[in-house]
């Protein structure tokens, strides 16, 4: 997979990508990911990128043409294009994992007060928010969706099995982990995980899943699909 970014801070994402996961998949050829200077492609010497709104009123402007000049330049007919907003729809596993299936993202960093209308009328962009809060730019949104989609491209994760048990995946959050020592500061491992026992360690993790989530997020719970044996679990829940 490509992934363009742009940007009027590239050195934002510096750090982000030169470590872990995201280093991985880039040296093994998987990911290649770029980052442009949305400068580049402003049209005065001082490299304007930004205006005072029309209407009047406090911030700056992202300017429509240097923001279309260089998605005009990278975009391609397989393209996706995402530009980062918070009134777009909210970033989930399900979106992420469409988008893992584009060969080519495009990621647009808006800044300031927001893009100029027009460029989201011209661009067809998708709008995507990662949360009901306004941030400074579209530099984090931006971090935070490459890392959810490099996790559902085959082999950036070393085991596929770890992202189909993460949080979310099956409608429900995680269950809680735990690894050495078996006691630390009078708190121990739950015996079931130490058994051995693979069944009881399956039915342990399931309950634990669904009681993180009935009770930290009932609104993630009340979406989520209910087996039998789960409504057997959940009444253990509830009388313990």
């Amino acid at each position: 997979m490509k992934i363009d970014i742009l940007t009027l801070f590239p050195e934002a994402f510096t750090s982000v990508l030169q470590f872990s996961l995201l280093k991985k998949a880039v040296d093994r050829g998987l990911l290649k990911i770029t980052v442009e200077d949305i400068r580049q492609w402003t049209q005065d010497k001082h490299k304007t990128a930004d205006d005072s709104p029309y209407g009047g009123g406090v911030g700056m402007v992202l300017l429509a043409d240097p923001v279309m000049q260089a998605l005009e330049k990278l975009k391609r007919k397989n393209s996706q294009v995402v530009a980062f907003t918070p009134r777009g729809k909210k970033l989930t596993p399900a979106r992420a994992r469409q988008l893992a299936r584009s060969p080519h993202l495009i990621l647009v960093c808006g800044h300031y007060e927001e893009i100029d209308q027009r460029f989201y009328q011209l661009s067809g962009a998708e709008e995507i928010s990662i949360g009901d809060y306004v941030l400074s730019g579209g530099e984090i949104p931006a971090m935070v969706l490459v890392d959810a989609v490099a996790r559902f491209i085959p082999g950036v994760v070393g085991k596929a099995a770890s992202v189909a048990e993460d949080s979310f995946e099956n409608g429900l959050l995680d269950y809680p982990h735990y690894t050495r020592p078996a006691e630390y500061r009078g708190k121990k491992v739950p015996p079931d995980l130490m058994s051995g026992n693979h069944k009881a360690i399956g039915r342990y993790r399931r309950k634990e899943a669904l009681r993180q989530t009935l009770f930290r997020r009932p609104d993630l719970f009340a979406r989520a699909e209910i087996s039998k044996i789960d409504r057997v679990l959940l009444q253990e829940i509830i009388l313990e």
